[in-house]
């Protein structure tokens, strides 16, 4: 192999084990590597982030690692993506009374596509992180395809339903066909310093879980709305209490509705409009489907209108027997085969045929088991 068909990609290292096993695979199978470190925060100013998460530790971790690699790191300060792409939608989906997962965003707008431009403009091949997950290329269809990991346990497909077909093109996922215990073997095996480091957890920008918090503290007067008193009430319409803000309730909640009631309340729906919080029994948080927006199809369609598959609204949730139809204006309907609990609007809902995942979008909409 000459140096002009070594293949080079760019390494998304995160000061992680699991993009710095990534790293020495690619080293190992022959890749001329570069590391890529994002910036996303300013501690200067008093920003506090995920401590495994995105800080200068976390910098200062990925840089070790490639000198151990041999390989040169490079840091790009993507603070202003981040801001606008990531947390500034955050807050406003809050607003808006969804449920937004910055997790999809960052890793569409900054692992994605920030690290391809920065990946065409260094001249390399590839783009590669430390997702479980996995893509092989159709033959029969020519395009490429995003499968989910072999690990079902680390499974990260569900936050990479936004990929396209030109990312997958110069894409590399070389954890897809390893478990998390492999992985960490081979880093300490390897004896890196970040062979136990625990991952990160939550949001990286809320650490705290507070979510409410630093929606105030960010916006102030702007987000006073979502913060003022409305009516509790059951689906029946009676009001049962009084809420002190929308924003600190999110679908499918049990925890401080503060509402006595024969049998526990849940979160049922938010209405902004009116500020009214609707709470529900168990045995009514249920729904036959959702509606979907902002739709990508990595194959560039649906392999049939209806089409049977499986999907998943939750992170953690296994793929769930469903429908699926793709309306004339872009959005999807989904009724599923049982009914499920039901989701929040703002969260991602991902479609997978077997292990193929054909896509997905956010949820707009729940469609009720019932007519209410």
């Amino acid at each position: 192999m000459t140096a002009q068909t070594v293949p080079s990609v760019m390494v998304a290292m995160s000061g992680g084990v699991d993009s710095s096993v990534c790293g020495f695979l690619l080293t190992q199978a022959g890749y001329r590597c570069v590391g890529a470190t994002m910036k996303l925060h300013d501690e200067a100013q008093g920003f506090t982030a995920d401590p495994s998460c995105c800080t200068s530790d976390d910098i200062a971790d990925a840089k070790a690692v490639c000198e151990r690699l041999g390989i040169p790191h490079h840091v790009f300060n993507f603070r202003g993506t981040f801001d606008e792409a990531v947390i500034n939608h955050f807050c406003q989906e809050y607003l808006d009374g969804h449920t937004p997962n910055p997790c999809v965003d960052c890793n569409r707008y900054l692992k994605f596509a920030a690290l391809q431009r920065k990946r065409q403009e260094f001249g390399l091949d590839y783009v590669a992180t430390g997702h479980y997950a996995r893509r092989r290329f159709n033959e029969q269809t020519g395009r490429w395809q995003l499968l989910r990991a072999l690990d079902p346990a680390k499974d990260q497909s569900y936050v990479l339903f936004h990929i396209t077909q030109q990312d997958l093109a110069s894409m590399l996922f070389p954890l897809g066909e390893l478990t998390k215990e492999e992985v960490r073997t081979l880093a300490q095996d390897q004896a890196m310093a970040v062979a136990e480091k625990p991952e990160s957890q939550d949001i990286c920008f809320v650490p705290d879980g507070d979510y409410a918090r630093f929606i105030q503290q960010r916006l102030g007067d702007q987000a006073a709305s979502a913060y003022e008193p409305g009516p509790i009430c059951t689906r029946d319409g009676t009001q049962r209490g009084t809420h002190q803000g929308l924003i600190h309730y999110t679908i499918g909640q049990r925890k401080g509705i503060g509402v006595a009631y024969a049998e526990p309340l849940y979160v049922y729906d938010k209405d902004p409009a009116t500020k009214t919080l609707w709470v529900a029994p168990k045995a009514e948080l249920r729904a036959q489907g959702v509606i979907v927006r902002d739709v990508n199809l990595i194959e560039g369609s649906l392999p049939s209108s209806p089409f049977h598959g499986q999907v998943k609204t939750h992170y953690r949730q296994e793929p769930q027997e469903a429908t699926i139809y793709q309306e004339e204006d872009g959005t999807l309907r989904i009724l599923f085969a049982q009914p499920q609990t039901r989701s929040a609007a703002g969260q991602a809902a991902v479609i997978y045929d077997g292990e193929v995942v054909l896509g997905g979008g956010t949820i707009a909409g729940v469609i009720s088991t019932d007519p209410s």
